[in-house]
């Protein structure tokens, strides 16, 4: 109960659009800075971290206002497409829009580190991007060329290091979300496949002529992207966005330990915010929800590929001091080249180069973790690797290696100079917790747990449906066996197993499917 109690005060406000406020209901805050006024665009920054940031700005002089309107000077966004960001401030009835100084969160933070608005720079502004509204463009531009060459498998695609239709991706992820919230696995899949496949086109779609022979791309997925060529925006995602319960299990879901079943039984229970969890006496929440809420302000935002780098060197120092021929690797998105910059948590894989040795290891460095300090919440499982029932045919199914989900203490001192840990401005604390994933396998099995933990999930879903409808094969992360052959097909790289299935070598940063 005082675990609970002490998460309770670690919480961010409920997540409802908070009211606008009157001009000049600002509180007692003195306004240093007539000549600039504020508005933070709540997209995508959330409506706790907003009101948090208008704080602690008007804390410091500054003008701010909850509506969009004539006065305001300094339009701020985070994480916003560009191109439906103009759009929407377009038809937002000001006056004069071309006068506004639309920028980025970088130049608030700047602003509030310095005590004062900085001068305006280009790496601070969102560049304005021209609408196509005319539907005769829309639908009568040429095919590309090399339609015909885009495979429906992502295993046959490059990635491009910069995803050229991210104003359409991020919506069909979105609607993929929700279709997941809502048992609907078909639609889910399809915006999935459909947004896989615009991330590995090498330009930006400007006319749904541009799409015609892509694969993976139905009748719904064409419809929101025409709305979205049209108007700027996507009309379907807002009603998503604006629904109750999608905003309820995204936040639910977005609590350590906390999976979709978890939150739609909150849900129909009449809860909506995390406060409400907390306070419900007939919950009883798990060892790794307790610890999910307590540490939920730290482990809710990004790790910064710096943080990644420096947990990479305090594990791999940890292993090396207990087995010094151990073997470490960064998977998921910060792996090698595949240029995330930012992810929700750090995975690692860990073998030793002899079979058997492995054995012990893992439990060997949490403790070495918990000696230094750094543990402040571990969740151990053992291996049940059966190599009868495998590889499953079930993409979903977990794994069987042994593995420890962590929540580890970074401190700020453990940071190289490239990079600082992520904190809200104004945060004067020197550490933040992270969420880790560590993984150890036998070394025969290492090249397939490395494929499968590099991702991305798309990638990976489509390389098992390649070996299965293609080649015959059945791959999961411990193994690939050939059913024609009725055996299991040795690999100790990645490379070994891209050569079983007949396909060129990709590497990790071309797979962001």
């Amino acid at each position: 109960r005082d675990l609970i109690q002490t998460a309770s005060f670690m919480l961010p406000r409920v997540k409802k659009r908070p009211r606008p406020v009157e001009a000049g209901a600002r509180g007692q805050e003195e306004v240093k800075f007539n000549e600039v006024t504020v508005y933070l665009v709540e997209r995508k920054m959330g409506s706790s971290r907003r009101s948090f940031l208008t704080s602690l700005a008007r804390s410091k002089g500054f003008r701010v206002e909850y509506a969009l309107s004539d006065e305001v000077t300094h339009v701020v966004a985070e994480d916003n497409q560009a191109g439906a960001l103009w759009a929407w401030l377009r038809g937002s009835g000001l006056r004069d829009v071309s006068r506004l100084q639309v920028l980025d969160i970088s130049w608030f933070t700047d602003s509030m580190r310095e005590g004062r608005p900085v001068t305006v720079e280009t790496r601070h502004c969102i560049p304005v991007r021209e609408p196509v509204v005319s539907l005769s463009v829309v639908t009568e531009c040429s095919p590309p060329t090399a339609a015909a060459s885009v495979s429906q498998y992502a295993c046959l695609r490059r990635t491009t290091t910069e995803n050229h239709n991210k104003i359409f991706t991020d919506v069909l992820e979105e609607l993929a979300e929700n279709s997941e919230f809502n048992e609907s696995k078909g639609p889910c899949l399809a915006f999935r496949r459909a947004a896989s496949v615009l991330k590995s086109l090498p330009s930006a779609v400007h006319c749904l002529g541009a799409i015609q022979g892509l694969p993976c791309l139905g009748e719904h997925t064409k419809a929101v992207m025409e709305e979205i060529l049209i108007f700027g925006r996507s009309f379907k995602v807002e009603e998503v966005q604006s629904d109750e319960r999608y905003q309820a299990l995204k936040l639910f879901t977005s609590v350590f330990g906390v999976g979709p079943k978890t939150a739609e039984k909150w849900y129909r229970r009449g809860l909506r915010s995390l406060k409400e969890i907390l306070a419900e006496p007939n919950i009883q929440l798990n060892r790794m929800q307790r610890a999910g809420f307590l540490y939920y302000r730290d482990i809710s935002k990004a790790v910064s590929k710096a943080e990644a780098k420096a947990l990479r060197s305090i594990i791999e120092e940890t292993a090396h001091w207990i087995a010094p021929d151990s073997i470490l690797a960064l998977t998921g998105g910060f792996r090698s080249h595949r240029g995330k910059e930012y992810g929700h948590d750090v995975d690692f894989l860990l073998t030793m180069p002899e079979m058997g040795k492995e054995e012990g290891l893992l439990l060997r460095v949490i403790d070495r973790l918990r000696d230094q300090g750094i543990l402040l919440y571990c969740e151990h499982q053992g291996s049940t690797v059966d190599m009868s029932k495998l590889p499953s045919r079930r993409f979903e199914a977990m794994d069987h290696f042994e593995k420890c989900f962590l929540i580890l203490r970074l401190e700020e001192g453990q940071m190289e100079r490239d990079g600082g840990l992520q904190k809200d401005p104004g945060e004067s604390r020197g550490w933040r917790a992270v969420r880790v994933d560590l993984v150890a396998t036998p070394v025969d099995r290492y090249a397939f747990a490395l494929l499968g933990w590099t991702g991305s999930r798309q990638f990976e879903r489509d390389l098992r449906r390649f070996a299965r409808k293609e080649r015959g094969m059945c791959l999961d992360n411990h193994a690939l066996y050939d059913k024609t052959k009725k055996l299991f097909l040795p690999a100790t790289s990645e490379e070994d197993i891209f050569a079983h299935l007949g396909l060129e070598y990709v590497e990790p940063w071309q797979r962001n499917a």
